[in-house]
């Protein structure tokens, strides 16, 4: 590797190193935003613990995806669930010129791999790509089920969340019926709390 190849990969890892401090808007068990690495991190653990249950996916494959999905929130940060329904392609037109310009100065073939990696997750168009995005959104609503979140928390937005990712295989199944229900838990927690206020 050369030296300004090397220089490239440093500048890209002091630019992606945003995620680290760009939030979400989910929060941690502890009361703080998370943040957008942080879940990244946890969507990687899921997929390595899960791994056994899907012989047929390559998992190398898999955890590039995961580990990239959200790369461009380096730049743009990241858009909360509710709003990129009413945002639909110009979300992902956004995102994906955030992830070119953050990768600029990578070397062009690795520039095209996490590129092309990043395409085939937000079309969804291979087994380890949809298996990435159900797992990106059960790790949500995990999170969500957890958090510390504000008074004002929008639990049953995620009974609906990404469900048609999710309905793919047993496993991912039997997660998200185990998540719905303590989702509706949340839900009822935070009516009562409410309604004594």
């Amino acid at each position: 590797m050369s030296p300004a190849d090397l220089a490239g990969i440093l500048d890209f890892l002091r630019a992606a190193e945003k995620l680290k401090t760009n939030v979400r808007s989910g929060w941690t068990s502890a009361g703080e935003r998370e943040s957008v690495a942080e879940h990244t991190w946890r969507l990687c653990l899921m997929a390595l613990v899960l791994a056994p249950e899907f012989p047929d996916v390559d998992f190398s494959r898999l955890i590039r995806i995961c580990i990239i999905h959200d790369l461009g929130e380096a730049i743009g940060g990241d858009i909360p669930a509710p709003e990129q329904a009413s945002r639909g392609a110009a979300k992902s037109a956004d995102e994906r010129r955030d992830l070119v310009q953050l990768l600029e100065p990578l070397p062009t073939a690795l520039r095209e791999e996490i590129v092309a990696l990043w395409d085939e997750y937000e079309a969804a168009a291979s087994p380890e790509a949809r298996l990435a995005k159900g797992l990106d959104k059960l790790e949500t609503i995990l999170q969500h089920t957890q958090g510390q979140n504000p008074p004002d928390f929008d639990y049953r937005f995620n009974l609906g969340y990404g469900r048609r990712f999710t309905a793919d295989h047993p496993v991912l199944v039997a997660l998200r019926e185990v998540l719905d229900a303590e989702t509706e838990r949340r839900a009822r927690e935070s009516d009562a709390n409410q309604e004594r206020r």
